[in-house]
Parts: C-alpha cells; structure tokens; sequence
C-alpha cells in the first residue's frame, strides 16, 4: 500500500491494522486462550504488538517444547494448539511437532516468521523455505502476502485445522506483512475453500451393510481408535457396544475412548497388547474399525492381520480406507456420525455368547504379568502404583519407549482425554512439554509425566516453565539406566550387542530438579515410591521423582516384526 492510498484512506474514515494487529485481532475472534511461542528478529513486529494485548503467551525454553505443549493442549481440549515462533532455526525445530501433529491427527495453528518478501529466496539470514519443509507434514500451509489476507487466513486455518480429520495447519508470515498496514473491513472474512469438503456424515447403504454384518456375525470385535475421541464420541461409543454387546479393542492413540473397567473392554492391542485383544483381532469374523488407522504396529505382519474377518473401516478420512487393510464396508464419516446412526437403526443383536466366553478365558488365563523380585523396584509396578495413588484419574502423558508401553498396560483409562502421548511418529521428548500443554488445558486436573530417563533430557529445559509457573506437575523419571526399548530389542534380536544403549554418565536428575526450584526424590523400593508418592501427590506445585528401576526388564508381551498378532512372546 503506498503513503498516498494510507493518507486517503484515513481520511476516508477506513480503519487500517498492521499485519501484526490483523493477526491478534484474528486469534483472539478465534477465542484462543493461550499461545505457546519464541521470539525473535522476523517476529518482533508480533511479538511488538503481544506485549500490550490480552492474548496469554507462554515463553517455553525452546521451539520444539513450544509445540508439544500445544499438542498436549490440543489432545485435551480437542481445540487447535497456538504456536509462534520466528524464522530459519526457530521454525525448522518445529519440524518434529508438525510431524508428529500430522500423524497423530492433533489440531494445530503454528506461525513462523519469515524474512521481508523483498529478500525470500536471496538466502538471508535466518531464511528458511518452510513452505517447502513442512509441506509433507502439514494438512495445509499459507505464506501471506497482503496484511489484510491474515483475518481469511487465520480463519481458514482454524477450520481447516479442526475440522474433517484434524491436523497441524501452518501459516509462514514475512517480516515486512506483519508491519505494514491494510485497510480493515468489519465484515465477517469469507472462507475460500472449494476443494475442501470433507465428509461427516456417512452413507446410509454402508451403515446398512454394517448393521446387516453385525447381525450375522458370530465374532465380531471393534477396535477404536483416536478417532472416536477426536470426534467426542465415547458416550456413543458405549451406547453401542451395550446395545450390540460388542466387545472392543483399542489402539495405544485410542485409549480411554472406551472404559477400561467395562465388562466388554478386552484390552489394548498391537505389538504390545494384551494376549486377549490380539487374539480377538486375530480371530474375529467381523473387525469394526472405528477411527484407527491399521498402522504396521496394531497389524503386525498385514498378511496374517484378521484373515477370517469382513473388515468394516470407519472413517473420517479416505484416504485411510483400504489403505493398508483391505475393507469390505467402508464407511467415510465422523466416528460420532456413524456411531449415532448405527445406534439409531438398533439391528438385532449377533448370537456372541461363545465368542464372548472366549475372550474372558483368554484374558484369565493370559493376563498382563511380570515377576517380581525381593528388593528390585519394577517399572511395572511403579505404573500401578501411580493408577492406586490417583484413582487412575490423572492425566497420563508420556515419552516414547519401555515407560510408554508400561503406562499404557498397567495405567487403565476409564475417561476419555486423560492420555496423551506420540503415537505415529514416537517422539522421544514429547513428554514433559506436553504436560505443560495438558496442564494448562485442564489446570484442576492431576498431571503425571512420565518419561524414561533418555527421552526426558531431550526437552527437559521446560522444567524452567513449570517452576516459573508453579504448575503441579508431577514428573515421573522410569530411570533403567538405558534406551529402554532400543535394549531390549538388541537383546532379543542382535544378540545382546548393546551399541550405544547404554548410559555410562547421567546426571543427578534431583539436584537438577532443585537447580530449576523444584522438589525431587530419588527412590529405589517400593516402600520409598509409595511414600514419596503420597507426598508429591499432596504437594501444591510441581515434584520430579526418580525412579530407579532394574535396567533389563523388557516389555512383554510383544509381537516380534515380522509376526502375526496371534505369535506373541512373553505371554
């Protein structure tokens, strides 16, 4: 916009806005609570404008702390995580946030800085082509070229973010749009968005199939996925498995989408789950899948995956179906649309009674078990302490490995958004910033962070955020001395060649915890974890406990690569 169009637009009576103030404007119309962020040089004309806005920001301790944060909140609230940081270096340690948002299905809005439009492509400094970076690991991405574009952007950003099947959407603003000026409308931004429709409301032929097979199965399962809590659908979820009196299975992303104390919850299946769920998922006649996504480890080896099973694929997205499994009814839809339809067409119930007896026996004579020994504190059994401690109403977030697959076995969740942690991607790190998001997304609720000792010195700066804020946290340190999971799979197949899996130097994570101003406890029994438990648990702010546990206990049982769900190990 030119001096001469600025001056004869004020005189006009026009309001004008910076980018800066178009994008503010935009996020706050979008009710968003809190901002995740980092500044620095592009974003300093923002950053500028934040300091006198009403807008909540917190500053994290590095970029990529700053989106697992949002990916906390956004898991809990199921509303679109806020994320700024600046250009170059600032956006590429975002690339893993976005990653592991875009594989998981978690609603983020995510601004980076970008060098002024006069010098992109010139390699200034701190440029980075972002769009081209993230444009694999984003649902959709913008640069913005005209300030007065920001309010239809942020808009279509949100939408796009939130709705269908969810995703990271990215907005790269250059240095000089959020400084100069537009003129502002107070019309309402349209939304331009031809080739974006998706699909919600299902086909009624295809859930007419579904109701037809269920009807006719003899063993027939359904495996619930992220979907049904993305979709806010548990209630519905258990509304008809009571109706039908189908026994379910859930994916690890899946958890607490469907009571885990229900008389018809058979347990968590995949490379880790219980022998009972794989089984059912191995021999069922009907497989019901709702919101998942048959990823390689739920499957296991594809051509031993549910071989006697009419496979039934609910969806959101169709690009899932018949991706990997091939899907006889396929149902594109939300997991809430297709649930309340098949409810509302309530079709005879299948004759189960054998099948149902058989899941039960399964799980009696194949339950989760470890063995324990006089004076050795287990990492199972620090998880079950940790669901006794807090009447497993706690927020459970976690790191990727050993510590990840224990929560999820012996941490049951009855509630839905009370599990957080990276599934598609397995970010190592993503734990204890995204119990920060989860915290601020529920500030009433009990918070645990679990990580294992690796993946917790990956982004463990954030401890500063959490003392600075007093959040009650309660940070929880597996600590066996290794890379769990990278272990124990060197053990079982490279013949114990434990290359680089083992710590030789750690650092003293309680006095470390006391350098950030928060409490810490080093435990070595079950005594002392029970103790220590029950005074964290009572303690108004944030506590880190260390827990140290025998070095080579490995997870089972597991479903080596390669193998069938039905050929498990360590059962």
């Amino acid at each position: 916009m030119t001096q001469k169009s600025v001056v004869a637009d004020r005189k006009s009576g026009k309001t004008h806005y910076s980018g800066a103030e178009f994008l503010l404007e935009a996020l706050k119309k979008e009710n968003v609570d809190v901002i995740f962020g980092y500044p620095g040089g592009s974003v300093l004309p923002i950053y500028d404008k934040l300091y006198s806005s009403e807008l909540f920001h917190i500053l994290t301790r590095h970029e990529q702390g700053a989106i697992h944060a949002a990916e906390g909140y956004a898991r809990i609230t199921g509303k679109p995580g806020v994320v700024i940081v600046t250009s170059g270096p600032g956006a590429t340690n975002i690339v893993t946030g976005l990653a592991d948002a875009m594989i998981d299905s978690l609603p983020l809005v995510v601004i980076s800085g970008q060098v002024s439009t006069s010098v992109i492509g010139s390699d200034a400094f701190q440029e980075a082509d972002v769009l081209g970076i993230t444009t694999p690991i984003t649902k959709h991405n913008y640069q913005v070229r005209k300030p007065e574009d920001l309010p239809r952007i942020i808009k279509e950003a949100f939408y796009i973010a939130s709705s269908g099947r969810p995703g990271p959407v990215l907005i790269d603003i250059p240095k000089d749009m959020a400084i100069l000026e537009g003129v502002s409308t107070d019309e309402e931004p349209e939304m331009n968005l031809p080739g974006y429709q998706p699909t919600t409301k299902p086909n009624y032929l295809q859930i007419r199939k579904l109701v037809e097979a269920v009807s006719g199965a003899k063993r027939p399962v359904i495996l619930a996925g992220a979907g049904v809590l993305h979709a806010k659908a548990s209630h519905l979820l258990k509304e008809y498995v009571e109706q039908q009196d189908i026994p379910v299975v859930h994916t690890l992303l899946g958890l607490g989408g469907f009571p885990a104390e229900h008389p018809l919850f058979i347990g968590m299946g995949g490379m880790h789950g219980c022998y009972a769920a794989n089984m059912a998922l191995a021999k069922c006649d009907l497989l019901i899948n709702i919101g998942a996504r048959f990823d390689d480890r739920l499957t296991g080896n594809l051509a031993k995956f549910a071989q006697h099973a009419t496979v039934a694929h609910i969806d959101i997205d169709p690009a899932e179906i018949g991706k990997n499994v091939p899907t006889k009814i396929p149902v594109v839809g939300s997991a809430k649309e297709a649930l309340s339809e098949l409810i509302a067409q309530n079709g005879k119930k299948p004759e189960i009674d054998e099948w149902t007896t058989q899941l039960t026996a399964w799980n009696e004579e194949f339950p989760l078990r470890y063995t324990h020994e006089e004076g050795v504190l287990k990492p199972q059994r620090v998880i079950q302490m940790l669901h006794e401690k807090t009447n497993g109403e706690a927020i459970v977030t976690t790191d990727v490995g050993q510590h990840q697959m224990w929560a999820a076995q012996y941490y049951p969740f009855n509630k839905p958004n009370s599990w957080v942690t990276s599934g598609g991607l397995g970010t190592m790190g993503f734990g204890l910033p995204s119990a920060l998001g989860a915290q601020l997304a529920n500030p009433k609720a009990t918070v645990l962070s679990i990580s294992g000792d690796g993946g917790f010195q990956m982004c463990l700066q954030e401890l500063s955020v959490i003392a600075e804020m007093n959040l009650p946290i309660k940070i929880i340190i597996v600590n066996n001395g290794a890379l769990g999971m990278v272990r124990q799979w060197q053990e079982l197949f490279h013949d114990n060649r434990f290359s680089h899996s083992i710590f030789q130097s750690h650092p003293d994570f309680v006095k470390l915890a006391d350098a950030y101003g928060i409490p810490g406890y080093k435990v070595t029994t079950e005594e002392e974890a029970s103790n220590c438990l029950d005074v964290a648990l009572k303690t108004d702010g944030p506590v880190l406990i260390d827990f140290r546990v025998k070095q080579n206990e490995n997870v089972f049982p597991m479903v080596a690569q390669g193998k069938g769900l039905d050929e498990m190990e360590g059962v």
